[in-house]
């Protein structure tokens, strides 16, 4: 039996990339133990897993901040003694505790970002546009360089697709027969967000319809204002702002006919109990490789342009100065391939 440590602390969306991998390994080496280092936040996408799979949440900005905070964590570590220190991470943080891992002679490997391809893919001029490896494959080769090889093999966090969970279903109503749509219409940057007078037709489109129940999912203050007049607006809609915690959200996404979202953590999530998800992308590209999990392209929503993509997190302001790869995608796109999906 080996002691295997993954070390992944930020963002969500990235945080949630690791589980097909981790799920995949777990399968493949039941006698393995596998510890995965991250944020207290992230503990619910772990907690389905096989069950040598243990979760460990950090708080990096309390107990352990900063350097003696490190060094604090590493000798908690330390005591574990782990055979492998797999870094999906390599930022500050983790590199520092995997050069301690490797000092006292522990296996250890690191994950190679790709930050050269990605800087050519998202350069003004002369792009190369070609598909990079995807987030699941640099992933992998962590666990390839320690010696661990196996087929990606996940599916979903849940064992049935319509399972049900009676702690959402007060909040959420019985599904019955109409088709169930959430909508995540959010994303950390601007260059990810569907204009919202647009997606405000897209959301009224469906209000309307009699055989489709819409869920919309959004965090923060700023995102529930503007959901709830939209809400107030369309009464058939229901706000999820402040309703669930992580857990319930993957649960009700299991229960999803459809998740339409933006390029954002929600397409992650809703990849993970294996429902479909149509997703539009504008200042990003899934050449990146950061496509939901067996999600398709033909679900994607995006505009062929020169510019495009701009940046690999949809971080930096639109030179052209009109965010035309999110304009010139029309709401009739959008509702017209969530239907096709649907029905």
């Amino acid at each position: 039996m080996s002691k295997i440590l993954i070390i992944r602390f930020s963002a969500l969306g990235d945080v949630a990339m690791t589980i097909p991998v981790i799920y995949s390994l777990a399968q493949e080496f039941p006698s393995h133990e596998i510890t995965v280092l991250s944020r207290n936040s992230f503990q619910p996408l772990f907690q389905e897993l096989p069950s040598n799979v243990h979760f460990m949440g950090v708080d990096l900005n309390g107990k352990y901040k900063g350097i003696p905070g490190l060094n604090l964590l590493y000798k908690e570590l330390q005591a574990e003694k782990y055979d492998y220190i797999a870094d999906f991470h390599s930022v500050l943080r983790s590199q520092y505790l995997r050069v301690r891992f490797m000092l006292d002679g522990v296996s250890t490997a690191s994950i190679d970002k790709g930050r050269k391809e990605k800087k050519k893919l998202t350069q003004k001029n002369n792009k190369a546009f070609v598909q990079l490896k995807t987030g699941f494959r640099r992933y992998y080769e962590v666990l390839d360089k320690l010696g661990f090889r196996f087929d990606l093999s996940f599916n979903s966090v849940f064992d049935k697709k319509n399972t049900n969970f009676p702690e959402i279903t007060a909040k959420t109503g019985e599904k019955k027969d109409i088709k169930w749509l959430g909508i995540a219409p959010f994303a950390k940057h601007t260059g990810k967000i569907y204009p919202l007078e647009l997606q405000e037709k897209v959301i009224a489109h469906f209000a309307a319809d009699a055989r489709i129940k819409v869920f919309v999912f959004g965090g923060g203050e700023a995102e529930k204002n503007i959901i709830n007049d939209w809400c107030a607006t369309y009464p058939s809609i229901k706000s999820l702002v402040g309703t669930l915690n992580l857990s319930q959200e993957l649960y009700l996404m299991n229960q999803l006919d459809l998740m339409y979202s933006m390029d954002s953590a929600n397409m992650h999530l809703a990849s993970l109990v294996n429902t479909p998800v149509i997703s539009l992308w504008g200042a990003t590209h899934p050449y990146a490789g950061f496509m939901g999990w067996n999600q398709t392209i033909e679900n994607t929503i995006q505009v062929d342009l020169f510019c495009r993509p701009c940046s690999i997190y949809g971080q930096i302001p639109c030179y052209r100065k009109d965010y035309a790869c999110l304009y010139q995608i029309t709401p009739d796109q959008i509702i017209n391939r969530i239907e096709h999906v649907l029905f």
